[in-house]
């Protein structure tokens, strides 16, 4: 065995040498075979190739081009002749020349077809100039807008066969004594029908559920069955609505359920004056003072201070509107002379609160803060003439939007979002001085 891979060993190189000189016997034949593929002159292949480079320069000259007329037979085309255009181009495989005709009018007529289908046209590019090739593609383009529009018209056409105008059918439904309701009347008339069956209290209870995404339900659909309906407001408050949700905002809970909460309260709350007397009593003010204390929900403070805006400027317009129109509803307006919120809130430090939370970073919070303070200057403002911290805050912020509104005007906005920040802060500062 030794003896035998020894062999192999010295038989390896004489393998690899046979080998070689078979490939280049193989090579040697091939050349002699086919001239072609032998091997030229350095020399002769440099003088060939400038001669080719010659002879193409003088076809691409155009100051030496000769216009070439071509019949409707093939001819060859010799250096120097420019073809005109709509003539047809083909290379002489047997000869190796360029010959050329003119198109045959069925031919000519079938690319023109072609053209308005979408097809691929059957000619050679290079026989065009850049300035036909554009105007081509200018009435390709003109022609495919046409087409769009035509299409668009017809679709329009086709919806109008197929559907009716919205005030037909409910001519058509009124005939037939049906009624066609809006997404907010169906909310509404699902709260009714909440409220008939009894289920409404059942969804009030679940506020207790020791489940979190149960209670997390049960609010959600509160605060929806709240909105714009006085009659589910009414029940809700009888039936400890609102007690249970002042609980479940004072006690630990998950910051997606106190948001759940915190939107029915504010649709229970939200144009009944009644809610917002009892809202009071129970110590509402005091939870949501806690709630935006509390750490981890520093996002709620805002929609607190937007729920306490909208308060202060509900009775303030409500009072303003029994003045002008003198008429509203006697009860009401004297519901609301009951709801005694400024002085609550000035009682429960919501001054210095609302103007802390102006150090907040996005621009929506800023802005809704700017105005909940606005709203609060007559009840708080000499508690804000106290306060260092907001009179450094203004003056920073005036300078940064001073800044931003800068860059709007060079925008061309003359009154822009942060135009109008900028405005309500110099007011401010304005009244506090």
């Amino acid at each position: 065995m030794p003896h035998q891979g020894l062999l192999l060993f010295r038989m390896a190189p004489l393998g690899m040498l046979l080998g070689m000189l078979m490939t280049s016997c193989f090579t040697f034949c091939l050349s002699h075979k086919n001239s072609e593929f032998a091997l030229t002159n350095p020399e002769e292949s440099s003088t060939k190739e400038t001669e080719r480079k010659e002879t193409a320069e003088e076809e691409l000259d155009p100051k030496v081009l000769e216009v070439f007329h071509p019949t409707h037979e093939w001819q060859a085309l010799r250096p120097g002749h420019a073809v005109p255009a709509g003539s047809h181009v083909r290379l002489n495989l047997q000869t190796g020349a360029r010959e050329v005709k003119l198109q045959d009018e069925d031919k000519l007529r079938n690319n023109l077809k072609g053209l308005k289908k979408g097809k691929r046209l059957d000619i050679n590019t290079n026989t065009y100039t850049s300035q036909d090739l554009k105007s081509a593609l200018a009435k390709f383009k003109e022609g495919a807008d046409m087409e769009s529009s035509k299409e668009d018209k017809a679709r329009q056409a086709k919806v109008k066969r197929l559907f009716r105008p919205i005030e037909e059918l409910k001519k058509d439904f009124e005939e037939l004594n049906v009624v066609i309701e809006t997404d907010m009347q169906i909310m509404m008339d699902n709260a009714q029908d909440l409220l008939s069956f009894g289920g409404l209290q059942v969804v009030i209870n679940g506020l207790n559920s020791t489940e979190p995404l149960l209670k997390e339900y049960a609010a959600f659909v509160l605060g929806a069955a709240f909105s714009s309906n006085p009659k589910v407001q009414v029940e809700a408050i009888e039936g400890g609505a609102l007690q249970k949700l002042l609980v479940v905002l004072a006690t630990e809970q998950s910051l997606t359920a106190k948001k759940k909460v915190l939107f029915a309260l504010c649709s229970l709350l939200r144009h009944f004056p009644y809610a917002q007397q009892q809202f009071l009593k129970l110590g509402g003010l005091q939870v949501l003072r806690s709630l935006v204390q509390e750490k981890g929900m520093e996002v709620l403070a805002v929609r607190v201070v937007t729920l306490l805006y909208d308060l202060v400027t509900e009775k303030m317009f409500a009072e303003e509107e029994a003045e002008l129109m003198r008429e509203t509803s006697p009860e009401k307006l004297q519901q609301y002379r009951q709801v005694h919120l400024l002085p609550g809130l000035q009682e429960q430090g919501w001054c210095e609160i609302t103007a802390h939370l102006l150090a907040l970073p996005e621009h929506d919070a800023r802005e809704k803060v700017l105005q909940t303070l606005g709203a609060l200057l007559a009840t708080c403002r000499d508690r804000y003439r106290q306060d260092s911290q907001l009179n450094r805050t203004l003056v920073i912020l005036q300078a940064e939007y001073q800044a931003l509104a800068a860059l709007e005007l060079q925008d061309g906005e003359d009154e822009g979002y942060f135009w109008e920040l900028l405005g309500s802060i110099n007011s401010l500062l304005k009244e506090l001085r």
